[in-house]
């Protein structure tokens, strides 16, 4: 009887054993977990770390260096007098290595599921993350980069004429991709809302961006390459109004909040630079009351216009007997917009084109259409009286074009400064208290986690380009 209550037990426990484990990994698959990430799982995430964070180093530095806006009071030092610090570029560096790795796996996922639309879109964004780390730095890690999987920890740096070849093979093909009929399915894209054809309008103006970009350059033949695509709208279709750009609407519901964990930090010791003030004011402009608050008189009440602080001031912060302009604090509070690339800045490409006799169109309906634009995607409605201002009316000029550029590209991650690196306009002020010998700095210098982890590559590179120095031009530039 003994022998056969044990033989009962054992065969109990083998049973219970074989139950318990043959749905093993079914029971112990956590629900809430992503078993295999599918093309649109990184998608929004890096729309928004890519745009919120161009929102961010719009306010931390191109501001002060294209003379927006600085910190106040300001005694010595600082972006806005050329006091760039080493570590300055770090975190453009990093985040977008960082976006670049996601966009690789993205692109695999795509091809893996046979999605045509998100392989061209990983593209597109892969385009657009190598140009913002190229026109930051130069020569940078791109065939090697995000490899160490593979073994890579230390990889070569690209020259820029291959990134920027690479950027054109990757939005060449990303136009060639697009399949409207072709549903996005894996949910709602937060910037396009997966209509496919604007993001393949997004493909293409970013190639527009870019090959004006390196246009002082004769090895892509950009002029030609741009009349193309304008010529070509049916198989280059690029933005044709501001409900089409590529402009971020941040919500504030969570996971799409606003870069300001407080929005008073956007206001908190500044003041609006006196040479934007004085343009706006010039112009007699209605987005004056959308981006800066009115000057107040040393009393602190009484309201005398838009009036901004000079960047790079010498001297003492008691010079100044007003309280000046500065930021409107809702710029920054949900719901807000983040800008990646917009209609406008395609209308003032096609102005630039069309005044350097590139293309056949009339300069002034594109110089017009682009400054409209530029108010209306801050939902500012231009007066009717606009261009009958002497300062507003196009006048033929490129310089008067890039004003207004420079201008709408106001809160566009680094844009203005790129253009005024390619063009040297708008024409800045030096003031006395500017370091670098007056000169605006024209590229981040390598992180220093570079110099000590890579420093083989990163001493070929540095000697391909003449220094590591914020002074060295990148090969674009003129």
């Amino acid at each position: 009887m003994n022998k056969y209550i044990a033989t009962l037990l054992l065969g109990a426990l083998v049973w219970t054993s074989v139950s318990c484990t043959g749905d093993f990994e079914e029971i112990n698959t956590d629900p809430n977990r992503i078993d295999q990430i599918s093309p649109g799982t990184l998608l929004n995430p890096i729309i928004y770390g890519i745009s919120s964070f161009g929102t961010d180093r719009a306010d931390g530095f191109t501001f002060q260096v294209m003379q927006v806006a600085l910190p106040f009071p300001s005694a010595n030092g600082g972006i806005h007098r050329y006091d760039i610090s080493e570590a300055a570029g770090n975190s453009t560096w990093n985040t977008y290595y960082r976006w670049l790795i996601n966009i690789k796996e993205m692109e695999a996922s795509s091809i893996a599921n046979s999605d045509v639309n998100y392989e061209a879109i990983a593209l597109t964004l892969r385009a657009y993350c190598l140009s913002q780390l190229t026109d930051s730095f130069g020569d940078i890690p791109m065939v090697e980069a995000s490899r160490a999987e593979e073994g890579i920890f230390q990889p070569q740096f690209d020259t820029q004429e291959a990134v920027y070849s690479q950027i054109f093979q990757d939005l060449e093909r990303a136009n060639s991709l697009y399949d409207d009929t072709q549903a996005m399915i894996y949910g709602d894209d937060i910037l396009f809302h997966n209509d496919v054809k604007k993001w393949s309008k997004f493909t293409n103006s970013l190639h527009m961006r870019l090959l004006l970009r390196v246009s002082n350059r004769e090895e892509f033949s950009s002029f030609e390459k741009l009349a193309m695509i304008i010529n070509s709208p049916d198989e280059y279709p690029v933005f044709e109004n501001t409900a089409e750009s590529a402009i971020l609407q941040i919500t504030g519901v969570t996971p799409n909040l606003s870069p300001w964990g407080r929005a008073i930090d956007f206001t908190t010791f500044r003041s609006i630079s006196e040479f934007f003030a004085d343009q706006l004011n010039n112009l007699e402009d209605p987005r004056r009351a959308k981006f800066m608050t009115q000057a107040r008189d040393i009393d602190g009440t009484t309201t005398i216009g838009y009036r901004g602080i000079p960047s790079g001031y010498a001297g003492n912060d008691n010079q100044f007997q007003f309280l000046p302009s500065n930021h409107n604090r809702a710029l920054v509070e949900a719901p807000m917009i983040s800008l990646l690339l917009t209609y406008a800045e395609v209308e003032f490409i096609k102005a630039e084109l069309a005044q350097r006799g590139v293309i056949g169109t009339d300069a002034a309906v594109h110089y017009e259409n682009g400054v409209k634009a530029a108010m209306e995607q801050w939902e500012i409605e231009i007066t009717e009286e606009y261009f009958e201002n002497p300062e507003a009316a196009y006048d033929g000029s490129l310089e008067r074009i890039m004003l207004q550029k420079y201008i709408g590209l106001y809160f566009n991650d680094y844009q203005q400064w790129f253009e005024y690196r390619r063009t040297g306009l708008p024409v800045l002020p030096k003031n006395d208290g500017m370091l670098n010998n007056q000169q605006a700095p024209v590229r981040f210098r390598y992180p220093v986690s570079v110099q000590i982890n890579n420093p083989d590559n990163y001493s070929v590179a540095v000697a391909r380009m003449g220094a590591d120095d914020i002074n060295t031009k990148v090969w674009w530039e003129k």
